[in-house]
């Protein structure tokens, strides 16, 4: 079952200031990184064991993955290496997106359209997905804005907890203004390809809390 929620002057997004810890950073001097200095860092050995990613210009460490959350990742991205062209598609899990001049997140899963450069990371998606429950605050937010601002076409973040997929289209500015809820009883549609499907009840959520 799908619940859609079509924005008027409601627009999905928020500050970009907003960080996980949920606190508000005010205009304090902070050290920016732009994507080209992490990029340099990166090639430099810097990181190598931290699992870190760019947003807005910051080193933000990445939340551990549990069980649910991998085999959710290796279900979705099994579907759509299937489905789709190798010679048209490429698919990556946990793999640096190049998304704007001070961001370089790491999302789940992503969807481009080749070619490409093959010295560098992609810079544009058909579709990103994050699988989200401690991290679900930044993803519907911080990240959020920054694939909205590169203009990801469709967004998927997996709620663990809820057991449910929002679905965001139609990105405008740092905000999207379409958002669906797909529940466990739905089904996944891509909007680039509508012919891949993804029952929400085959994938391999973790049981329920009692």
């Amino acid at each position: 079952m799908a619940r859609n929620e079509q924005s008027g002057a409601r627009v999905y997004g928020a500050s970009l200031e907003i960080m996980e810890t949920g606190e508000i950073l005010e205009a304090v001097e902070l050290r920016r990184f732009t994507r080209k200095e992490y990029d340099e860092l990166v090639e430099q050995g810097w990181f190598e064991d931290e699992p870190i990613e760019l947003l807005r210009g910051m080193l933000v460490k990445m939340s551990p993955q549990g069980t649910d959350h991998n085999g959710i990742v290796d279900d979705i991205m099994h579907v759509f290496a299937r489905a789709l062209p190798i010679e048209t598609f490429g698919v990556r899990a946990h793999s640096a997106f190049a998304a704007t001049d001070d961001s370089e997140p790491e999302p789940d899963f992503y969807v481009y359209r080749k070619p490409r450069p093959s010295d560098s990371h992609p810079t544009s998606a058909l579709l990103l997905v994050e699988v989200s429950r401690s991290s679900l605050r930044r993803d519907r937010t911080v990240k959020l804005s920054i694939y909205a601002q590169n203009g990801v076409p469709e967004y998927w973040i997996v709620d663990l907890e809820a057991r449910e997929v929002e679905v965001y289209t139609q990105p405008e500015g740092h905000e999207y203004r379409q958002l669906e809820r797909i529940q466990i009883d739905g089904e996944l549609r891509p909007r680039f390809d509508p012919t891949i499907v993804i029952a929400m009840s085959s994938l391999p959520w973790a049981d329920p809390i009692s």
